[in-house]
């Protein structure tokens, strides 16, 4: 009796140390796991296995120009039927199971095509469920985040609409092993009413289906998440167009400066050139370097034509009033080395000269403070400087005019004409 009862405990030892032999759950007893290969698709060797999808997106979480790519969460949903996994309910009752019996059975291998990251949420534990149905159906359900590449068109950006897809579709097995559809056609689809972008509104949401062939493996079913895209135009209009509008404008400005005052319209020019250089930068260095134009290329190019326009008509301006006035000394005899005409003064020193008061050369190296001053010690009295100061004050506009060439005039109305025109036909083009 003694010695039985040693054997008897020595086998218990050794069924405890013997780590191989795990006695199977109940759930997997009921679903008689351990006596079906669920390496094998359901139905092998017969018709190929419809699987039913049905997706909902819960966010898209960011789409980026610069990768040609867009992050999206959603929740993907299975549908198919292994009756190697019906089982027996009096009360028709299904079962739920989290991720610890995937590996042990048969599910579809469905992947992202074109994806470049994706991966399944793990907090607290990771987002999977199955429900097994008495008849042997099975819901299979993931929460599942990935990233995909959109295949951008910037030929109208930022006017532009982007047409982007999430494609399923079976790794290994082909269309007659596998058969993937629209569990519920075009409702198949579904997304939640919160979803928004900081850069884009979201047109519509559509289910499609299709077929992709391999060479090596033959043709695959595949379906379609498709999305349209519509960019939000206002925030560019802030921080491109109307700085550029602004800088165009503010170029004009010399054309009412007097053409002698060559350091004012000179630095206005180069300003608004080099503003107009910065904000195309800005705009470059937030793009894709694609190889054709977009429509904001075409409006910032052509506003910075503008702006360089500007600049080249005052030098166009100058070069002929220095011809001009040159032409004029010659009639009236004066020597161009010890005397000049007012004219002259103000292109070398930048200070207004009455057109009666004969300048030395060698005075412009001092300030046009002391120069004024030393002059009408010398040449004017002071009831004529109080004189001229008066008139001065009273006819600025008539004097303006008068040392205006003809070219700003045309310029004051031909270069807000054509920009104007130029506008109605960018925005009435491409919107």
């Amino acid at each position: 009796f003694f010695s039985f009862l040693k054997q008897s405990k020595r086998e218990i030892k050794m069924r405890k140390l013997d780590s191989t032999k795990v006695r199977p759950l109940k759930s997997e007893q009921l679903l008689h796991i351990e006596d079906h290969d669920f390496a094998l698709r359901p139905g092998f060797g017969g018709s190929p296995i419809p699987v039913g999808i049905d997706v909902q997106v819960e966010s898209i979480d960011s789409i980026s120009e610069v990768d040609m790519d867009f992050t999206m969460t959603l929740y993907l949903r299975h549908y198919w039927k292994d009756e190697r996994l019906s089982f027996r309910s009096n009360k028709n009752k299904s079962m739920t199971f989290d991720g610890r019996l995937i590996k042990k059975i048969w599910v579809p291998d469905v992947f992202f095509v074109h994806s470049k990251r994706s991966f399944i949420h793990d907090t607290t534990v990771e987002n999977i469920m199955l429900r097994v149905y008495p008849d042997g159906n099975v819901l299979f359900s993931l929460r599942i985040t990935v990233s995909a590449m959109c295949f951008m068109d910037f030929s109208r950006f930022p006017l532009d609409t982007q047409n982007c897809s999430l494609e399923l579709e079976s790794y290994a097995y082909n269309e007659d092993d596998l058969m993937l559809y629209w569990k519920h056609g075009n409702k198949s689809l579904t997304t939640d009413e919160q979803i928004s972008l900081s850069q884009f509104f979201i047109e519509e949401f559509s289910a499609s289906s299709g077929l992709a062939f391999y060479s090596s493996t033959g043709w695959y079913n595949r379906l379609f998440i498709n999305f349209a895209l519509r960019r939000h135009i206002f925030f560019f209009v802030l921080q491109s167009y109307f700085p550029a509008m602004l800088m165009v404008m503010l170029s004009w400005v010399s054309f009412w400066i007097d053409r002698r005052a060559v350091p004012a319209r000179v630095s206005l020019g180069i300003t608004t050139v080099l503003t107009m250089s910065t904000i195309m930068t800005g705009v470059s260095a937030s793009m894709p370097q694609v190889s054709y134009i977009k429509a904001v290329d075409v409006y910032l190019w052509i506003s910075f034509l503008f702006v360089f326009l500007s600049v080249i008509e005052y030098a166009a301006v100058n070069y002929l009033t220095t011809i001009e006035e040159r032409k004029q000394l010659k009639k009236r005899g004066k020597a161009s080395g010890v005397y000049m005409d007012a004219v002259q003064a103000m292109a070398f020193d930048g200070c207004f000269h009455d057109t009666d008061v004969d300048i030395d050369l060698s005075g412009f190296s001092e300030p046009c403070e002391e120069n004024e001053t030393r002059t009408s010690e010398t040449n004017i009295s002071n009831v004529e400087s109080t004189r001229l100061k008066r008139s001065l004050k009273g006819n600025v506009g008539r004097i303006i005019l008068q040392n205006n060439h003809v070219i700003d005039t045309y310029s004051r109305i031909i270069f807000p004409s054509v920009y104007i025109v130029f506008n109605f036909l960018y925005w009435g083009l491409y919107i």
